[in-house]
């Protein structure tokens, strides 16, 4: 009869209700699954040890009890005793005490004589002497030795039975000598072996499990408990992360040698071919760049220069009780930075031109009142002279260079100076024809190049002083040349030091940058800089930039070494007090 009642717990096939399954958890984290199969491992292999030595133990002590029991055997068949013994009237009365004591001097459970018809005439046993011997004797009557395992008055025992020759009637045989042991005896002192194997066994499964233990819980600590698919998605991710992320990370172990790099940070350092286990300071980094990721010290935000590129890094040492290493971040900050550069100079020509108007307006006034006051003659020659001033630059700068940012910058530039009470003059030699610098030298980078310059050496130069520059393109290289008569040189360490980022005549922060941006900037185009002392006492400053691909390209390719040998050709070991970076 089918149950009225619907639902319910399921049911067997038999009819039985099912309970479910117990599912087998097995442990969570790799440490723990490690632990559970090295336990297991060490068990079977402690219980494989025991079973083995058990057999072996068996076979060993069955083949000793043999060979015991053979030279107790041989050792009574040859005593002279023995034979006398055999030939007198009571046997018995003699051979009795004889093999009671050498039984158990010798440890075996009987020995036993008896003639060649199998009558006994000792035995442990006295009831059993006078009766017919149990186990086989053709052998011996034979005049062999032979082993066998047989059961007999005492229970089976492994057992040796040999004949006894007369030596003094030639050598017949006339008794037979069974020596045995138990089986019983055998067991038991494997027994006794095998409960020491076991406390062994025990003994070092008890070791195998705490190493086991120890090695896994250290384990469970560096892998924070996590199982091998934990790990291994976070592996993944891991991966996926480095590749992904557009900021440059690179680790540096202990050693300081380059644990872990992504793709980010290979572009940004330049680096080439697998930079993971070389050292830090054999990538081939600027100094200061060198210095800040081998500092144990952090570091932040700061401001690093390489053949390319301005760098923002940040340094923060990993540590867990020792030095583990080093986590540094790069970011790009060229982008930004020649913007900066960039607004920097707009805001200068900014304040030039806000003065220029200034100084317009006060001219116009005075014409304005010089044609009120009836002057009219003398308001149309100050006018003239004013427009013909201005004029003759602008056509000046525009007739020699036709690119039209350089002229706009030098228009500027000379506004600027104009404020500051300096004179910048063009050199008559300066000529750029319209569509000689090619697409791959941009605007931006002359201008970064001929901006900086020109702003160190208008601050550089005192009132009234000149700031002469020149601007060439001939015989397949740009020449800008940068010359000021401010107060001159005075001696520092190195010529190289005046393009070090962060180096600085002038106090302040965000000063060193300006001549080292300027030399980025020609390293990049395979172009070469240097400083010379100017004719006219101040710091002359310059640049030639190749215009044919060619050219550039092979400049390129010592990029490493072109530019500073261009800086140290000039005056060594100077710098100008007037501030120049």
């Amino acid at each position: 009869m089918r149950s009225s009642r619907r639902g319910g717990p399921p049911r067997t096939a038999r009819g039985a209700v099912g309970l479910p399954r117990p599912r087998v958890r097995w442990p969570r984290s790799l440490a723990g699954q490690l632990f559970a199969v090295q336990a297991a491992l060490v068990g079977v292999v402690v219980a494989g040890c025991l079973v083995f030595a058990y057999a072996g133990a068996g076979r060993q002590a069955q083949e000793t009890a043999r060979r015991q029991t053979t030279a107790v055997a041989t050792a009574v068949a040859d005593a002279p005793a023995v034979a006398r013994a055999v030939r007198s009237a009571d046997p018995t009365a003699e051979l009795q005490p004889y093999t009671e004591r050498l039984r158990r001097d010798a440890g075996v459970d009987f020995i036993v004589v008896m003639d060649t018809a199998g009558k006994r005439w000792t035995h442990p046993q006295p009831s059993a002497i006078g009766r017919t011997y149990l186990g086989q004797r053709a052998q011996a009557l034979a005049g062999r030795t032979f082993t066998e395992t047989h059961p007999g008055r005492l229970g089976r025992s492994v057992r040796v039975i040999t004949p006894v020759r007369d030596r003094e009637h030639g050598g017949r045989i006339v008794a037979l000598v069974s020596c045995g042991i138990t089986v019983e005896t055998i067991s038991d002192g494997l027994r006794r072996e095998m409960v020491t194997l076991a406390a062994v066994a025990a003994g070092a499964l008890l070791l195998g499990g705490l190493g086991t233990y120890l090695v896994n819980a250290r384990l469970r600590r560096h892998t924070h408990g996590m199982n091998a698919t934990e790990l291994s998605r976070l592996h993944d991710y891991h991966e996926a992360a480095l590749h992904a992320v557009r900021e440059g990370l690179l680790m540096l172990d202990g050693e300081r040698r380059v644990a872990l790099v992504n793709d980010a940070a290979r572009e940004l350092l330049g680096l080439r071919g697998d930079p993971v286990g070389r050292p830090a300071a054999g990538l081939g980094l600027p100094p200061g760049l060198t210095a800040a990721l081998l500092s144990p010290a952090p570091h932040t935000d700061e401001l690093h220069l390489t053949d390319d590129r301005v760098l923002v890094v940040n340094t923060s040492p990993v540590s867990g009780g020792e030095r583990r290493g080093t986590v540094v971040t790069l970011r790009d900050h060229t982008e930004l930075q020649a913007l900066t550069g960039e607004l920097d100079s707009v805001r200068g020509v900014t304040r030039a031109l806000r003065s220029q108007a200034h100084e317009a307006a006060n001219r116009l006034h005075t014409v304005v009142s010089l044609v009120e006051l009836g002057r009219t003659e003398e308001a149309v020659e100050f006018a003239t002279a004013e427009l013909e001033l201005a004029q003759a630059l602008t056509d000046q700068v525009v007739g020699a260079v036709a690119e039209p940012v350089l002229a706009a910058l030098l228009l500027g530039k000379a506004a600027q100076a104009n404020e500051h009470g300096v004179e910048l003059v063009l050199t008559p030699d300066s000529r750029i024809d319209d569509g000689v610098l090619p697409a791959a030298l941009p605007p931006r980078d002359l201008v970064t190049v001929l901006g900086n310059l020109l702003d160190n050496a208008i601050e550089a130069a005192p009132e009234g002083a000149r700031v002469r520059v020149t601007a060439l393109a001939d015989g397949g290289e740009l020449l800008l040349r940068v010359a000021d008569s401010g107060a001159g040189f005075r001696e520092v360490p190195d010529a190289e030091d005046v393009f070090r980022w962060g180096w600085s005549t002038k106090e302040g922060a965000g000063r060193g940058l300006g001549l080292a941006l300027v030399r980025q900037a020609v390293r990049r185009h395979g172009g070469t800089v240097r400083v010379n002392p100017a004719p006219e006492g101040g710091a002359e400053f310059t640049v030639r930039l190749p215009l044919r691909t060619a050219d550039r390209a092979e400049a390129t390719a010592g990029t490493d070494g072109t530019a500073v040998a261009g800086c140290t050709a000039g005056t060594d070991a100077t710098a100008r007090p007037g501030g120049t970076g």
